[in-house]
């Protein structure tokens, strides 16, 4: 009997530390840039100024520049996970469109928020908009700053399409411009879709 209450406890003890990490590794790490506050990143991450201090333990307003805060994500338990939208999302959405995909056609431009998307829903990637535009070097329009300039009416207008489920990306997670990209691994990816200078891959 009591073997058999010392198994149940490691049962149970295992599968709590699964759980646990399985919960851990849907975290994301977001980058403080200047201006930012833990309120601006509340918003722009959708979680809350207290998850945000819990996950960091930080009980002060003071941030520094590059700093590094974990921005904790749940996932989803449902089989297919649906894009989280929190008040501001359509808006980065819109200008990650425009920084990424700013002279491509209108069909372009609603492909690449379809990818944004897409990603959103895959379990290898963030569970919001924000984790996924943030996500350490996935965009380069974040990496140099680009985003954070204003969108313009036509992509806002393709990242409402790409929102209300219009994906002319044909269900692809990942894009580039082959004139540009000489990376073996984005290269070793299956291209599914051509529009006017990105491939679309998964």
């Amino acid at each position: 009997m009591k073997a058999f209450k010392i198994m149940i406890g490691l049962v149970i003890t295992l599968w709590g530390v699964l759980f646990f990490s399985k919960m851990a590794s849907a975290d994301w790490t977001y980058t403080v840039r200047r201006g930012d506050s833990l309120y601006k990143i509340s918003r722009r991450t959708g979680v809350s100024v207290a998850a945000l201090r819990r996950r960091n333990g930080i009980w002060t307003n003071l941030l520094r520049i590059r700093q590094r805060i974990i921005i904790p994500t749940v996932r989803s338990r449902v089989a297919k996970r649906r894009p989280t939208r929190y008040s501001g999302d359509i808006n980065l959405l819109a200008k990650v469109i425009h920084a990424e995909a700013g002279a491509e056609s209108y069909t372009g431009k609603v492909a690449v928020g379809g990818v944004i998307l897409n990603r959103v829903q895959n379990p290898r990637f963030p569970q919001t908009i924000a984790g996924v535009v943030y996500q350490p070097h996935a965009f380069e329009s974040v990496s140099n700053g680009i985003v954070n300039r204003p969108a313009s009416r036509e992509s806002m207008k393709a990242a409402r399409d790409a929102l209300n489920g219009w994906d002319p990306s044909g269900g692809a997670i990942y894009f580039f411009n082959p004139a540009k990209t000489r990376n073996r691994w984005i290269w070793g990816r299956r291209i599914i879709n051509r529009l006017g200078k990105h491939v679309f891959a998964i």
